[in-house]
């Protein structure tokens, strides 16, 4: 199908399918046996200019959008959700000082970030505070003309990997959601360090590790917005990054589907290829018609936050939730058209199946994602009476 890509686009689309193709895919199983950063895959990402995608020309960027983006996750994520996770959060961590940086500060990390010299992280997340954002206990304490940040942040991606981190930290717990600040932290700062490498169900080629700040001095300067606004920071991210969420999830089916149908040709029962039994083909069909309307759907949001829209936290949720739920669908269905081949390792599509269940939790459960689409109905149908 057409999706009416710019010529520019094509040429990114192209540029990861290849990368996946001939870095990625031969050694998937490999760097999700051994839990191993993908080092050498992100190298070559940066080498391609494939960071500099959602970074500004005049910081040395191509100027795209959320479309650019989701084109190109979801390219890579047809090969390895881990490695296209490890590619994707150095957006998320960016898309901070991208929307409330400071000239100085745009000036000073963009291009680091855009070049792939320095990986970013965005460090929202702890042990008591997941979907409840607005209970953080992280603590940044004005000094003079600097911060000092104390407490952890658990599951961040890029962990120990990134150079730059965005993070959200309490400067004044008596206004609550509203006390909350963002801040830049550099990986040598003193007082910041990483704890526990977390050993995960799927995408384990990322980097999942905890964050420590124990007395972790920081300039002022690094506040990004201002003081009071981080929780606006963390929603607006994460409003711009979700249905990044949901073209991995394409790309993912995708590749499940692509494996599932191969395997369903070649496949003999009873003298026949099994792809040619009705309750397979009806299964692949299936397969086909929710990927195909997950990605009309991840573009046509990504297009209209490109557009200019203010408010998009309804539109983004539901481009995070249908194609990650419909991702897990689709992964298990692969597993199950494989039989007893898609449960061993020696098939990628138990590896799909294991990392299609983060894309319902992370950048906010799909629980939580309903929830933000049922306030958004309800404001508009009260706006109707």
């Amino acid at each position: 199908m057409d999706y009416f890509f710019t010529e520019e686009q094509e040429m990114i689309r192209d540029l990861c399918r290849q990368i996946a193709e001939e870095r990625i895919k031969p050694v998937r199983a490999e760097l999700d046996e051994k839990e191993q950063f993908p080092h050498e895959i992100i190298k070559a990402l940066a080498q391609a200019d494939l960071f500099q995608i959602i970074i500004p020309e005049e910081y040395g960027g191509l100027g795209g959008g959320c479309l650019e983006n989701c084109i190109a996750v979801e390219e890579l994520s047809k090969a390895c959700c881990g490695v296209s996770t490890s590619y994707a959060a150095s957006f998320l961590g960016a898309y901070p000082i991208l929307l409330f940086g400071s000239e100085a500060q745009k000036e000073k990390y963009l291009p680091l970030i855009g070049s792939g010299e320095q990986l970013c992280a965005f460090a929202l997340t702890e042990s008591a505070s997941g979907s409840d954002a607005g209970s953080i206990a992280t603590e940044a304490k004005k000094d003079g003309d600097s911060y000092v940040l104390n407490g952890s942040k658990q599951w961040i991606t890029n962990g120990g990997e990134a150079g730059v981190y965005t993070v959200i930290a309490i400067t004044d717990r008596s206004k609550g959601a509203r006390g909350a600040t963002a801040f830049i932290v550099e990986a040598g700062d003193p007082g910041f360090s990483v704890g526990k490498k977390e050993i995960k169900l799927g995408i384990r080629a990322s980097a999942t590790a905890e964050l420590i700040f124990k007395d972790c001095r920081i300039p002022a300067d690094r506040v990004l917005g201002k003081q009071g606004l981080g929780f606006v920071v963390a929603m607006r991210t994460l409003d711009k990054s979700r249905p990044g969420v949901g073209a991995q999830a394409v790309g993912l089916a995708q590749g499940a589907l692509d494996e599932a149908a191969a395997f369903a040709r070649v496949r003999k029962q009873f003298g026949k290829p099994i792809i040619t039994f009705q309750a397979v083909a009806h299964m692949l069909a299936d397969m086909a018609i929710e990927t195909e309307a997950a990605r009309a759907l991840v573009y046509a949001t990504a297009r209209y936050i490109d557009s200019g829209a203010k408010d998009f936290s309804k539109v983004s949720a539901i481009a995070k939730v249908f194609p990650t739920d419909m991702a897990m669908r689709t992964a298990t269905n692969a597993v199950q058209v494989l039989g007893g081949h898609g449960y061993m390792r020696d098939y990628p599509v138990e590896k799909m199946m294991r990392d299609a269940k983060i894309l319902q939790i992370y950048e906010g459960t799909n629980q939580i994602q309903r929830n933000v689409i049922g306030q958004e109905l309800n404001k508009e149908y009260g706006r109707g009476k």
